[in-house]
């Protein structure tokens, strides 16, 4: 998989501080590269969706009732 670039980042600026986008803090969602301003904000982000996912993911087994 190649390494996510800023290029083709959908956002400038950090979801989470406002900052602009740095190339060390990208990650890929859902086939699109988003940009944060540190490594922190990313793995902040990485987390939290994971976390949504996991729910998710638990929701769609549970039976339902």
């Amino acid at each position: 998989m190649p390494t996510p670039d800023v290029k083709g980042c959908v956002n400038t600026h950090c979801p989470w501080s406002g900052k602009p986008v740095q190339a060390d803090s990208l990650t890929e969602y859902k086939g699109q590269v988003v940009g944060f301003c540190n490594t922190g904000c990313r793995d902040k982000f990485e987390q939290a969706v994971g976390m949504f996912e996991e729910l998710l993911a638990e929701e769609e087994k549970a039976p339902a009732g």
